[in-house]
């Protein structure tokens, strides 16, 4: 753990955290702080740096307990290690603030995916939910319950030799078996539109729980709306998803019987995660394809190129029938209720994030293909005028000829 003891100041561009991780620009944020690109000084690396809401100005006990959620944050994290889970490097204390130092992965989480696409397709719906699961399979056995498993908090990677490959972020309300809670007793920390029942009636989530809301993220992805759909009113969502009556599916195809077992409303029925792993990656691998393919290769068209909406990273938008989601490139974590849409700052997207505007603007492929157009159009068009006055000239130096011919 790094310390310093500089007089305090607002974080900026080019704040040094720690003594050691300058900051570059702001990628995210969320209920539990903002995320900042940042350049470590000591191992010459990009990483992804999680500023912790400020003590300044709260009480020596609310303080102490802001820092302590934090060192869980990152002692939590720090147990995982999976090549579908983002990194936990360093826990650093600056002027007494906690900062999360995370690997930093130029990304797109699934809900700005779905921002551009709307939904996506029942094997690739099912390729996310198994890399998802094996991760959370992973993080299970270590202890570790995640309870915010939403589309915001899934990155794919866009670049390098990664690039497709799904991770889970965002471990900050997360908990582990043997930790103390940190929460207020009665306090309901996560996104509703993604709870399990039993969460939503006030039990204390858990292993089904994780597995119930993978199963609201898988259908959210392929139906492009969550199993009991969005509502401004968090209250009034929270007594539908009690009641447990999911909306219809209507583009699941074979995923439907996998994901009715995962949104079963009695968690002692639904599978386990490595059960839903297994039966998310079948679906994936459908019956070309192995599950350890689908667990391990990066998400791909059928030419084996990577999907268009996995390259860019658009802004994201301010509400989504999936709910508002941050794009991260570092991780996010969202408040109560239905995430309050504000404008986004990547995907350790973390969407990664609530903050202000993310990094570069991107154009969906419809509009580059319009920009394309026009510009074919543009070339052919002065193309073709060159060649009509070449022709013009030619024509008019055979007639001069002519005429100084007859002349003669």
């Amino acid at each position: 753990m790094s310390t310093t003891h500089e007089g305090h100041r607002t974080p900026g561009p080019q704040y040094l955290v720690a003594g050691r991780y300058r900051l570059q620009s702001r990628i995210g944020g969320g209920g539990m702080g903002t995320v900042w690109l940042a350049r470590d000084q000591l191992l010459a690396r990009d990483v992804a740096v999680k500023q912790v809401v400020s003590t300044e100005g709260l009480s020596d006990e609310t303080a102490e307990n802001v820092r302590k959620r934090a060192m869980r944050e990152g002692r939590i994290a720090a147990r995982l290690s999976h090549r579908n889970a983002v990194a936990m490097h360093d826990v650093a204390l600056d002027s007494g603030e906690p900062w999360l130092v995370m690997e930093y992965i130029p990304s797109r989480s699934v809900a700005q995916i779905l921002h551009t696409t709307r939904t996506l397709g029942p094997q690739q719906a099912a390729q996310i939910g198994a890399q998802v699961a094996d991760a959370m399979t992973e993080a299970h056995v270590v202890g570790i319950i995640h309870r915010d498993i939403k589309p915001g908090n899934i990155l794919i990677t866009t670049t390098g030799r990664s690039a497709g490959l799904v991770k889970i972020t965002d471990f900050g309300i997360s908990r582990v078996k043997d930790d103390v809670s940190l929460t207020q007793t009665g306090v309901i920390t996560g996104t509703p539109a993604y709870f399990a029942p039993e969460v939503a009636r006030g039990a204390e989530p858990g292993e089904a729980s994780d597995v119930y809301s993978l199963g609201a993220t898988v259908y959210t992805i392929v139906e492009g709306q969550p199993p009991f759909g969005v509502d401004d009113n968090s209250l009034a969502l929270l007594h539908k998803v009690a009641r447990a009556q999911i909306n219809p599916m209507a583009k699941a195809g074979e995923l439907r019987p996998v994901l009715l077992r995962m949104l079963e409303p009695n968690p002692a029925k639904r599978p386990t995660m490595r059960e839903a792993r297994d039966l998310l990656a079948q679906v994936a691998a459908g019956t070309r394809g192995s599950a350890h393919q689908v667990l391990t290769s990066p998400l791909t068209k059928p030419d084996g190129g990577l999907p268009v909406w996995a390259q860019r990273a658009p802004r994201p938008p301010r509400t989504h029938p999936t709910g508002t989601h941050l794009p991260v490139g570092g991780s996010s974590t969202a408040t109560p209720g239905r995430p309050t849409p504000t404008p986004p700052a990547p995907t350790l997207s973390t969407e990664p994030p609530h903050s202000a505007e993310p990094g570069p603007r991107y154009r969906a492929a419809s509009d580059e293909t319009r920009v394309t157009s026009a510009t074919e159009r543009t070339t052919t068009s002065t193309t073709a005028l060159a060649i009509s006055i070449l022709v013009f000239f030619v024509i008019l130096a055979i007639v001069v000829v002519l005429v100084i011919a007859l002349a003669g």
